[in-house]
């Protein structure tokens, strides 16, 4: 093959939200590279991929893939490797890869770069972005020795709405595994605690920060959040205050988001919080003051004193919704 295969993740079928921003990674990376891309799922859900330009989509089938266990997902990649060779292996960076994917690549005497931001290509060589010490240093990464080379892409990095459609064919592959074989007995899924609001799904995310004083000014934010029609979220000293609770967290130590459109107001840019919010497809900034760091990631940008800024926005919104 040769080329790059995406590994998916699935759950009953239905796949991950970010295994669509790992398979937008891969046809990325694949046309830059001039490789051919393939993705691939683990017991159910390829059927879903065949509507994206790729040059196959591998369907991983055998009972004992039907629930997740490392040693079974392990096993099973490390054949369809064997039998693809492919250049690199990508996969999203969720809490099912982070627990088998180390695992795999160590198996296949390889190592994992994970948590991947960012890529270029140099003199035909990829070279991939992670960042270290919570953000606070960007390292490049460069693969050395024979393929395989794998990587984990972080929630964000890549957007799904950059997909390219087309029609890929659907096969399966078959693989050899035994009970004996599968040491972890499957139990209970991982579930989140339940939410009130999910940061990931919103397409327009207004966000407030220590500018905003105290917690009886919040409501300001709130409206201008409501005139867009978006959510309302937090830089992470707000909800530290117990001004938001902390589901409304964006940042290294919350919720990554990547909307259409993410209005910072009275935010610093601390590069915590960036983390969280680098992959918005528009950045709105208020702040009023000119050096702050959110202006160097911002679309636009807004100097002014937001108690002044918010409230002028909000009209004009609501003057154009007549």
């Amino acid at each position: 093959m040769s080329g790059i295969l995406a590994v998916l993740e699935q759950r009953g079928g239905v796949l991950h939200k970010m295994a669509l921003e790992a398979l937008a990674a891969a046809q990325q990376l694949g046309s830059e590279l001039d490789l051919p891309v393939c993705a691939t799922v683990l017991g159910g859900g390829g059927d879903a991929l065949a509507g994206y330009k790729l040059d196959k989509v591998l369907v991983v089938e055998n009972e004992l893939l039907n629930e997740y266990t490392p040693d079974g997902y392990t096993l099973a990649l490390k054949q369809l490797i064997a039998a693809q060779a492919p250049s690199f292996v990508l996969f999203p960076h969720t809490y099912q890869v982070r627990d088998f994917a180390p695992k795999l690549a160590t198996a296949m005497g390889r190592v994992l770069v994970s948590d991947v931001i960012g890529h270029r290509v140099d003199n035909g060589t990829l070279v991939l972005v992670r960042q270290l010490f919570q953000g606070k240093i960007n390292a490049d990464i460069r693969f050395e020795g024979e393929p395989p080379y794998f990587a984990s892409v972080q929630a964000g990095a890549f957007r799904a709405d950059k997909l390219v459609a087309g029609s890929a064919p659907v096969e399966k592959f078959s693989v050899e595994l035994s009970a004996a074989q599968i040491r972890t007995k499957p139990k209970e899924l991982f579930r989140e605690s339940q939410r009130a609001v999910d940061l990931t799904a919103a397409d327009i995310i207004v966000s407030v920060g220590r500018g905003i004083k105290e917690a009886d000014n919040i409501h300001i934010v709130q409206k201008l959040a409501d005139a867009f029609g978006g959510e309302l979220a937090a830089s992470r000293p707000i909800c530290d205050n117990g001004w938001l609770p902390m589901e409304r967290q964006v940042g290294s130590s919350g919720q990554t988001v990547a909307p259409k459109m993410y209005v910072a107001v009275g935010i610093s840019g601390a590069i915590q919080h960036l983390v969280g919010m680098k992959g918005s497809k528009t950045i709105v900034a208020i702040n009023k003051d000119p050096e702050a760091p959110i202006f160097e990631v911002a679309d636009y940008g807004i100097v002014g004193d937001l108690f002044e800024v918010v409230p002028a926005l909000i009209e004009e919104l609501n003057k154009a919704k007549g």
